[in-house]
């Protein structure tokens, strides 16, 4: 049987179903080999000659296949229809060559599909190909400058900007948008302005809104009205005067519906409409196409098949009438520079299968199926039609002038499917909102004013990216390929060089860090327009244009001459020009103009931008050690200098050790003393959350040093202590031993001022303890309804217990439900015992309690250990691991 290779066995299970038992289908789980992450992969003194290597989890799956090949002498790749699945073809080729699985006899075919359906993968089994050697030297150039960059780029920031973790030709031109996105937000001054807004009303007593255009016979602009003074005088103007309607225009408009998706668009919508991230978008849309309900979703494609435009028209005619067909069907264009590359739009492969009948899938799944269902049926539906009202409402003397806009839909067109979503828009922008319908009004009708108001405005600074109209920016710049985007928007925020926040990408310290080196010593490999020129380059290599190792030549001939005269530069040289460059940033302006670089704390050190030994950095003192002064890199924080190697010393105990305040992963804490080779970690205490840093004193910190405090000794016997947890402060009671038990109980009860752990005592201590015992929370105390006793064979008490859901038997961590017949008072032991083991052997605990019994047999065991003394330590680390959880679940307790 012919071997058939895809990449992911959902794809290949999914073909094996329309290919039938006379094929082979096999999956390759992606690439199969890749460049070792090592110098030399790519030799450029031997003509960029490229050292593949078979990833070990690709090792059995090239076995298998080769395996499948020794029965019969015919392959054929059936990879994805881009550049990344013709690479994986070659690479699934040259690696079978290498273990002489091909043969010179063997046929070895290359076949393409948009769609996983049965006549997609039959009429591609019919016209076979061989692998496309211009795609695959594409994405040799690629893979090579993508190695050459990163390879020899990261090393320089590990060495020249201590924290920075690496450097990618896409990636850092990615970051640097959105650092630069940052700095204009930064460097933004708003402006005020000033509209003014009237309700006016018609003859026929119907109301309306209008905007104040023209003031003393002149146009207004955005910025003439300036201040409140000023709005006041325009609306006296208004007031004074008597208005009517000067003219009424309606005009005829339409819009015409948005275009198929392709890779950038579904993921810009997909985040607008759902807030879900470009990686996600393409995950999900991959289940999709390999179960066969969409086109293949990585593309440039716009375009639509015929057989699937005609399948469109009919599914619109059919759902919502033939007037909602245009007379021709819409046709869209490709951006694709290549005709190999250009592939279909991304649709569903049956215009029939509508998403209310995919019940099945999963929630995510269904929703981008709906997306991408309507967007496909709306771009061959017709245009909504409506009619744009602009009625001017003017003063007898021509001083003042009103406008006021409406729009009604006459036909709603392919509205009555979909409307694609809006992004954020920069402040000024004209947004097309004048949707309200106007009342019936003709000109010469005298409106009277209702309420004349004037409304304060300041100019907005640009938004944020999202990862939208991030890779809406990046496909506008020709920065990277649809294939690309989410890897590269997903790696800088695994980097930590960007955080999302509320769907917004923010860049992180370390990120601005690395753009200022990178534009201040390579700035050409940042740009821009370089960057677009290089994929401009890349598609001549894959239309058959350009010479891949021709690129690759120039690329190096320049990059490694900027790489060698970074060789000498010195950190202190480097960080010196980054407190230049990122100065408005890392040293704000003085609101009373002094010099923001003098350091605060001694008053004549300079401030400059340090690398601490962790790998970040921060602000510090030129006069250190004798100024100890440092600050975070993005400004002071509450408490001042607590981000630097040392902290925020607040004073010394009565022992002579330093008391810190710092900043660490969970937050600020107080420390005593610093690290040493004795004593690695120095007591350490987390200051409550809510609390002010600037009111973190000597006194605070020790009170926080010295929990858990003792409170005194509870009515019943057993300690009462104070001290913060994990969530705040809170009181336990250790309960006396009782009999028969290894370790006693303990109650934790919360209580809600922070303060109140120094200053509780016993009376409001036990009052807390005695509600939360009441309320049966976890370490509560609950009674028994009936004690049974121990169990025959593993011991521990077995009783019968009052639960949320109704009467149980408890044993050790077994809670076996008590059947409705049996009365929790009557139930014997024998009984109890039958209802535990059940209920044990259903949990597993059947294996483990006879290991229990095992271990009492104490001579066996010895005897048994010194046959094979290796395995008693095992044993050990057993024994601690399960003692740690129940530590560790006792500590968390503290939660509660």
């Amino acid at each position: 049987m012919p071997v058939v290779v895809v990449e992911s066995p959902a794809k290949a299970k999914t073909i094996n179903k329309y290919l039938g038992d006379n094929f082979t289908v096999l999956a390759s789980y992606g690439h199969v080999r890749d460049l070792p992450p090592k110098d030399g992969s790519v030799d450029t003194d031997n003509d960029f000659e490229m050292k593949w290597e078979v990833a070990s989890d690709s090792q059995k799956h090239i076995r298998a296949i080769a395996e499948a090949l020794k029965d019969d002498d015919e392959l054929i790749l059936a990879t994805d229809p881009d550049r990344e699945g013709e690479a994986i073809s070659w690479h699934l080729e040259e690696a079978l060559k290498k273990r002489k699985a091909i043969k010179k006899s063997t046929k070895v075919e290359r076949v393409v599909f948009n769609a996983i359906t049965k006549d997609a993968v039959t009429t591609a089994m019919e016209n076979p190909r061989q692998v496309d050697m211009e795609l695959v030297e594409a994405y040799l150039a690629r893979r090579a400058l993508d190695y050459l960059v990163g390879f020899n780029l990261s090393p320089v920031l590990w060495r020249k900007l201590p924290g920075a973790k690496s450097a990618g030709r896409v990636q850092s031109v990615c970051l640097r948008l959105i650092v630069e996105r940052e700095m204009e937000i930064e460097a933004f001054k708003p402006r005020e302005y000033w509209t003014v807004k009237a309700i006016l009303t018609t003859p026929r007593g119907q109301e309306f809104e209008a905007r104040l255009t023209v003031l003393g016979g002149k146009k207004l602009e955005k910025f003439d009205i300036e201040t409140s003074e000023s709005a006041e005088i325009a609306v006296a103007a208004i007031n004074s005067r008597d208005l009517s309607v000067a003219s009424v225009e309606a005009k005829p408009a339409s819009r015409n519906p948005s275009p198929p998706f392709m890779t950038s668009t579904l993921q810009q919508e997909a985040s607008r409409k759902f807030g879900m991230g470009a990686r996600a978008a393409m995950s999900t849309a991959q289940r999709l196409y390999e179960a066969g309900y969409i086109t293949y979703m990585r593309t440039d494609g716009i375009d639509m098949a015929p057989e699937a435009v005609t399948a469109a028209r009919k599914t619109i005619g059919s759902l919502f009438g033939e007037n909602y067909v245009p007379e021709k069907p819409r046709v869209y264009k490709n951006k694709a520079k290549n005709a190999q590359e250009a592939h279909e739009c991304i649709r569903p492969t049956d215009m029939d299968v509508t998403p209310e009948s995919l019940s099945r899938l999963e929630a995510d799944q269904r929703k981008l199926y709906d997306l991408i269902w309507k967007r496909t049926l709306a771009s061959q539906m017709e245009a909504a039609r409506m009619e744009r009202t602009v009625v001017e409402i003017a003063s007898d003397d021509g001083q003042v002038g009103l406008r006021a806009n409406g729009q009604v839909v006459l036909f709603d067109g392919f509205l009555k499917v979909y409307e694609e979503g809006r992004d954020d828009v920069a402040d000024g922008q004209v947004v097309d909102d004048d949707d309200k319908r106007l009342p019936q009004i003709a000109q010469g009708d005298e409106t009277k004013k209702s309420s004349v108001t004037p409304e304060q405005h300041h100019t907005q600074p640009p938004p944020r990216y999202t990862e939208a109209t991030l890779v809406k920016r990046m496909e506008e710049l020709g920065i990277g390929r649809p294939s690309t985007y989410a890897s590269i928007v997903t790696t800088i925020q695994t980097r930590e060089y960007v955080r999302k926040d509320k769907n917004r990408l923010i860049p992180e310290d370390k990120g601005r860090l690395v753009i200022a080196f990178l534009e201040n010593y390579f700035r050409q490999y940042v740009g821009y327009n370089f960057t677009a020129k290089l994929e401009d380059e890349l598609d001549d290599i894959s239309g058959g244009r350009e010479d891949y190792k021709a690129v690759l030549s120039r690329f190096w001939r320049d990059f490694s001459a900027a790489i060698a005269e970074t060789a000498d530069l010195r950190i202190t040289e480097v960080l010196e020009k980054i407190n230049e460059v990122l100065a408005p940033h890392l040293f704000p302006a003085n609101e009373d103009g002094s010099d923001p670089r003098i350091c605060k704390a001694c008053g004549n050190g300079k401030l400059s931008m340090r690398t601490a030994r962790s790998g970040g950095a921060f602000i510090g003192c030129s006069n250190y050690p004798e100024c100890r002064y440092t600050r975070p890199i993005s400004g002071e924080v509450e408490g001042g200098d607590i981000a630097g190697p040392d902290g925020k010393q607040l004073g010394f105990d009565d022992n002579g050790e330093a008391i810190t305040l710092r900043s660490g992963r969970f937050g600020p804490y107080v420390q005593r003393g610093e690290a040493t080779e004795e004593i690695p970690k120095p007591p350490r205490a987390s200051i409550p959350k809510g609390t002010d840093l600037s009111a973190v004193d000597l006194k605070l910190a020790l009170d926080l040093l010295s929990l858990p405090r003792f409170v005194g000794t509870h009515p019943d016997g057993g300690d009462i202590t104070a001290a913060i947890g994990r969530f705040g402060p809170y009181v336990m009671w250790q309960m006396p031993l009782e009999e028969g038990k290894k370790t006693a109980r303990k109650i934790y009860a919360n209580m809600k001022d922070p303060t109140e752990v120094f200053t509780i005592g016993m009376n409001r201590a036990v009052e807390l303890i005695a509600e939360k015992a009441a309320k049966g929370g976890r370490g509560a105390a609950a009674e028994p309804l009936k004690e049974l006793g121990e169990h025959p064979e593993h011991g521990g008490a077995i009783n019968v217990m009052d639960g949320r859901y109704g009467p149980y038997v408890k044993w050790e961590k077994v809670n076996a439900t008590l059947p409705k017949e049996i009365e929790p008072t009557q139930i014997t032991l024998e009984e109890a015992v039958a209802l535990v083991d059940a209920k044990a052997a259903t949990k597993g605990k059947k294996k483990a309690a006879p290991k229990k019994k095992a271990a009492a047999k104490k001579p066996a065991a010895k005897k048994a250990a010194a046959k094979k003394p290796a395995a008693k330590k095992p044993a050990a680390k057993k024994t601690a691991a399960k003692k740690a959880p129940a530590k560790k679940a006792e500590e968390d307790k503290a939660a509660e």
